[in-house]
């Protein structure tokens, strides 16, 4: 009798020692299902919004998915979970995790956990070995969030959506063309679409952007301004640049810094800016001072120092090897330019870090995917952001739909659609997650979601 205790005891020890995550998960204890999902590490359980609990998180990922004899690093990732039966919701900035517990919008509409991951290169998410070249690529990123839902698939078994903001929301539709069925619906807000890289329509938007040509024609001024009287604003960046003690080590000097912003200073304002900011926009004939203030509040003349710029190289290694990037809008500066030409993302990249040859195939293969094959997408754009210039296209009759802002920039959202768009919308998100529609929208996604991108 002993001997039959002893066994059954043993048995349920080594039950207990084997139990799954989905198991774990069944008797309603998050933690310790986080626990149980190999390669996952929780870092911390911080502070969470009422209802829900929030977790920082590493998860071992391969440097390289096509040679396991690359090594592995660890990858970022933050975790608000809600209840295990809710649908999940799985977030990509493009860069760095946001280690505050924010909802996305989708998350919000479907009431749903978030599972947030840093896109790889961004530090600390960075193998120690780096290779840029064979490691830093739309596919081995899609890869990333692949192995990381499947693995979380083990706790929540419910529908799962995949979204994302600007370079988030371009993650979201790659990560979707290579695992077409990993998710339920992709919701990817404000996503460029630069299918060729040579040819872009950027400039033809920006030539009739918002509704006031006046508008256009006093940031054109001020953007003059800036480069006829260099010497002025030259003096005051070196006054900063002092202060903060900066560098500019990647763009070459201070010169080609202030040169590069002012050039993107145009765009930079309709990508962030509403109409209504044009009312801010100082005379050309202001003092140099006033002029540099609302360059700080649109875009600093100091940006590109290497202590500013630097987080964001991974995203110009992408821009300059396969993403794309617009032209330089410059026409109406060319007369005052000391460095045409250098408005490209290479010069954005340490020359320490060799770029390939652009890959022409990456991009149309995505585009060409959307058009076709895509399903349950839906894209959210705004009318006034330069981004939304050269933007996806998805396939018709197969449960797609783009909707845009009106007078939107690169921060649009649902919530900011017309009010029959808006419910359209969010029915379609909540549909593909399980759940039926509700009246209007319940989102509050916080005015910066989508914010994150490089003005590049």
């Amino acid at each position: 009798m002993v001997f039959k205790r002893c066994v059954a005891l043993v048995a349920a020890l080594a039950t207990a020692a084997i139990l799954t995550p989905a198991a774990v998960a069944a008797e309603g204890d998050i933690a310790e299902a986080l626990k149980r999902i190999p390669g996952l590490t929780v870092v911390a359980e911080k502070p969470a919004p009422e209802g829900y609990r929030f977790f920082h998180l590493t998860f071992t990922q391969p440097a390289d998915h096509h040679d396991p004899r690359a090594g592995t690093f660890e990858q970022r990732y933050t975790l608000l979970h809600k209840d295990f039966s809710a649908p999940t919701v799985a977030f990509s900035s493009g860069y760095n995790v946001n280690e505050k517990p924010v909802l996305s919008e989708p998350a919000q509409l479907v009431g749903g956990n978030q599972l947030s991951m840093e896109y790889r290169y961004f530090k600390p998410s960075r193998p120690a070995k780096e290779d840029f070249a064979k490691q830093l690529t739309i596919w081995q990123a899609a890869v990333d969030e692949h192995r990381a839902v499947q693995a979380f698939k083990e706790i929540y078994q419910g529908k799962w959506l995949a979204t994302g903001a600007s370079k988030g929301g371009m993650t979201a539709t790659y990560y979707r063309r290579f695992f077409p069925d990993d998710v339920d619906g992709t919701i990817p807000y404000v996503a460029p679409n630069d299918v060729v890289d040579s040819r872009d329509s950027y400039n033809r938007f920006l030539d009739r952007v918002g509704d006031d040509p006046r508008c256009r024609a006093a940031l054109k001024a001020v953007q003059r301004a800036v480069l006829e009287r260099r010497d002025e604003f030259l003096a005051l960046a070196a006054k900063e640049v002092a202060e903060k003690n900066l560098t500019f080590t990647t763009v070459g000097t201070i010169d080609i810094s202030l040169e590069l912003v002012v050039i993107e200073s145009y765009w930079t304002f309709w990508q962030y800016e509403k109409q209504a900011d044009c009312a801010t926009v100082p005379a050309a004939g202001s003092p140099a001072e006033v002029i540099y203030q609302w360059f700080d509040k649109v875009e600093s003349l100091v940006i590109y120092a290497d202590q500013v710029h630097e987080p964001f190289v991974p995203y110009y290694y992408q821009s300059a090897a396969q993403l794309g990037g617009p032209e330089a809008y410059d026409g109406h500066l060319r007369d005052l330019l000391r460095y045409p030409g250098k408005y490209v993302p290479s010069t954005f990249v340490p020359k320490s870090i060799e770029i390939p040859p652009f890959d022409h195939f990456a991009m149309a293969d995505i585009d060409f995917w959307v058009r076709t094959r895509g399903s349950r997408l839906l894209f959210i754009y705004g009318a006034n952001d330069p981004w939304g210039a050269e933007r996806f296209e998805p396939a018709r009759r197969r449960d797609t739909a783009t909707f845009t802002v009106p007078g939107g920039n690169h921060t649009s959202r649902i919530a900011q659609l017309p009010p029959a768009e808006a419910a359209a919308a969010t029915a379609m998100v909540r549909r593909w997650a399980g759940l039926p529609p509700v009246a209007g929208t319940r989102s509050s996604a916080p005015a910066d979601f989508g914010a994150e991108r490089p003005r590049l």
